[in-house]
């Protein structure tokens, strides 16, 4: 290799002139092989590296002035300061090896080991108990026993557990959505015992108004009236309502109907005149009447006469626990 042809040839002049000359400084040696100008490296051949040491070696044997200052003071500067440069490099890599070596401890050590050894972290126990090492103000998470219960809400005794899919089964209820919740203990509720989605909302449906909401659970599921009232339509030959329902209620003071149309012939489970609760089963969902597909179409009427948006109506007042009637 022409770097170490170099440094043999700077320590064979070091060598044959010792008296002289100090001896060769290696990173000098490789500066000057690979010394840079600007942004282009230009390499230094060995001859030449050589032919300038032996120029150097001569110029000191004609000159014993040069001889004698070149091992004065700045010689031993030139010594001490390639000390320095060798135990700043050692240093310096030792350093290096450190860091990586923390690195790798950091990467590999789990974080539980760390804390455990440092005893600053305690974990809280994932068993029945808390660990009483931990102190209260330190604990930011609550672990529930597992012997602990869930208190009761409120009294729920006529609240049936079962699933929804089960509820809509017991109802007839083939198509069930979240469109709404319906609360069973309500003293208004929904038409339908758990959510089903509807098809056609209040207002402009092409050129007539529609003046209800069509609800569509499938054909045969069970209608309900929305509160407690007194039946006065009930009947299988309602012209474009097909087999409706009207059913007359007291709610806050004032008189609100509601119509239930399109159910199936044979269906009806009140007559007129009947009193009926919340919730009631009065018939079943259909196609008669002006029709297109199985619904149940249902209106909210104020004063028995104004149709209003039931769904506004129903989301503003399904739920409640109370009529107001009085």
């Amino acid at each position: 290799m022409v770097e170490s042809a170099v440094v043999d040839d700077a320590a064979h002049a070091s060598t044959s002139h010792a008296d002289t000359r100090p001896v060769v400084d290696e990173f000098e040696v490789a500066a000057r092989l690979f010394s840079f100008t600007g942004e282009t490296p230009i390499q230094v051949s060995a001859e030449q590296v050589a032919e300038q040491s032996s120029a150097d070696g001569d110029a000191d044997d004609h000159d014993p002035s040069a001889a004698e200052s070149s091992s004065g003071p700045e010689t031993v500067s030139r010594r001490r300061f390639s000390l320095l440069k060798r135990v700043t490099t050692a240093g310096a890599t030792i350093g290096a090896m450190g860091v990586v070596g923390l690195l790798a401890i950091g990467m590999t050590t789990p974080a539980e080991a760390v804390s455990a050894a440092s005893g600053s972290i305690d974990t809280l126990s994932t068993g029945s108990d808390v660990s009483p090492a931990v102190s209260t103000a330190d604990i930011q998470a609550y672990v529930a026993p597992a012997s602990s219960q869930s208190a009761a809400l409120d009294d729920r005794s006529d609240y049936s557990t079962e699933s929804l899919a089960s509820l809509a089964a017991a109802n007839d209820i083939t198509y069930y959505s979240d469109f709404y919740t319906n609360n069973p203990n309500a003293a208004i509720q929904w038409p339908f015992a758990v959510g089903v989605s509807i098809s056609y909302g209040f207002g402009w449906r092409g050129t007539e108004f529609h003046e209800g909401a069509d609800f569509t659970p499938g054909q045969g599921a069970h209608v309900q009236a929305i509160a407690a009232g007194t039946v006065r339509i009930a009947t299988e030959s309602g012209g474009a309502y097909g087999v409706t329902v009207v059913i007359d209620h007291i709610i806050d003071g004032q008189l609100i109907s509601t119509r239930y149309a399109h159910m199936l012939y044979g269906s009806l489970q009140v007559s007129a005149g009947d009193t009926v609760v919340a919730g009631q089963f009065i018939g079943e969902t259909g196609d008669t009447g002006q029709s297109y597909g199985a619904h149940t179409h249902v209106e909210v009427l104020e004063n028995s006469t104004t149709a209003i948006d039931p769904i506004a109506w129903l989301r503003a007042n399904a739920g409640r626990m109370s009529l107001d009637s009085e």
